[in-house]
């Protein structure tokens, strides 16, 4: 058999025209785009090119558009910089209980640096409640941060309502959204959901690691967090990684050429599999949302890392969890928000597929997970 990668939800594998692009930047375009000459204005024209294909995804203006090394920057940026800018008038952040480690871990910092920040909890489908959003805000808000997709389960939050409803109770209250699960996936569009930042990861769109961007509506109160040279007109310095903006720029083409069948194709391969799983495997657990690429599933009996890496010897990659924290022994504050008891939450896996993914590879994994668990459980329980 094959490889079969289903940790999409982790990373992708880059399209070949990205690949390609990238390799001419790197072989032949590479100048500084701050450079005065003919090599620097070839890169400046990349990057200008770039900025331009995301802002149409989005549809957005290219000024909005900041270029960063990843999803986790663009994330501390939106919160670190907007709290440095409005720390004077507001200190009281709102955010959700299953937020990724890039935006819970600077609102803890910011938590020791005198903020006060509210953790809405989630229902058992993942999802926040807007009159518990709407109780906890205040006149002293300065931002709400909720994702739209869950890294770890799918689950689809309202932003569209989370906006509507944070500019009705005081349009100065800045609304973020972390859109690196949604983007390509989805119409990610800010300006119907009244978003002031939304950040995005390279990586997760078939692009490049090491890039990412953040929009940031015009006139919206932010400040760096990074000073130097004053590249993308000061609110991130440092030279622009050219060939990963390139790749990012490309990648988000190709996925939003015909979007509609790619996320058909990614939706019916998740559905196909779960399906299979919930008629075929004793004993499981379907945690998945609504997003089309990501199924959580729990099969108590056997811990995640065991069934982890059984299936890896058959050359099946999959997630026990995000991948950004799956090295660390932390309980998932996700699986524990949506109320899955300690069996369940040990035993969860995440299976996240994209458009390189089959039905047929999906069947593939059924019949390994009913080969493996029937195993496993056995061995546990002796």
């Amino acid at each position: 058999m094959s490889e079969i990668y289903f940790d999409n939800g982790a990373t992708t594998r880059p399209f070949p025209e990205v690949r390609a692009i990238m390799a001419q930047v790197l072989d032949e375009d590479y100048g500084n785009p701050s450079s005065m000459h003919k090599k620097g204005f070839q890169a400046e024209r990349y990057v200008t090119g770039a900025r331009e294909i995301i802002a149409r995804s989005l549809k957005v203006s290219p000024k909005e558009i900041f270029f960063t090394s990843g999803g986790t920057e663009a994330n501390n940026l939106a919160l670190l910089g907007s709290a440095l800018a409005g720390r004077r008038q507001r200190k009281h952040i709102i955010t959700s209980c299953i937020e990724h480690a890039s935006v819970y871990n600077p609102l803890s910092f910011l938590e020791d640096e005198g903020f006060e920040v509210t953790y809405l909890p989630v229902n058992e489908k993942g999802l926040i409640s807007l009159e518990d959003l709407q109780a906890a805000l205040r006149e002293d808000t300065l931002l709400v941060s909720v994702m739209c997709v869950n890294n770890e389960i799918g689950a689809v939050e309202p932003v569209e309502e989370i906006g509507r409803l944070v500019k009705a109770f005081d349009p100065a209250i800045l609304f973020h959204t972390d859109c690196i699960q949604a983007y390509g996936k989805m119409d990610c569009r800010p300006k119907a959901w009244k978003a002031d930042l939304l950040s995005v990861s390279g990586h997760k769109i078939h692009g490049p690691k090491g890039i990412g961007f953040l929009y940031i509506k015009e006139g919206t109160r932010i400040k760096p967090v990074l000073w130097g040279g004053n590249q993308e007109k000061g609110m991130r310095s440092g030279t622009e990684n050219v060939p990963g903006i390139v790749g990012m720029g490309k990648a988000a083409q190709i996925i939003y050429q015909d979007h509609e069948e790619k996320v058909a194709s990614i939706r019916k391969v998740k559905d196909h599999f779960i399906s299979r799983v919930m008629k075929e495997v004793d004993q499981v657990r379907d945690n998945s949302g609504q997003a089309p690429h990501v199924a959580s599933i729990s099969f108590p009996g056997v811990r995640s890392e065991v069934l982890l890496h059984a299936l890896e010897d058959k050359d099946i990659f999959v997630s026990a969890g995000s991948a950004c924290s799956s090295n660390k022994p932390a309980v998932s504050g996700t699986l524990k928000g949506i109320g899955l008891t300690k069996d369940y939450y040990e035993s969860t896996l995440r299976f996240s597929f994209s458009v390189y993914n089959t039905v047929e590879e999906a069947d593939l994994c059924v019949e390994a997970l009913k080969e493996l668990l029937p195993v496993l459980r056995r061995f546990r329980r002796r």
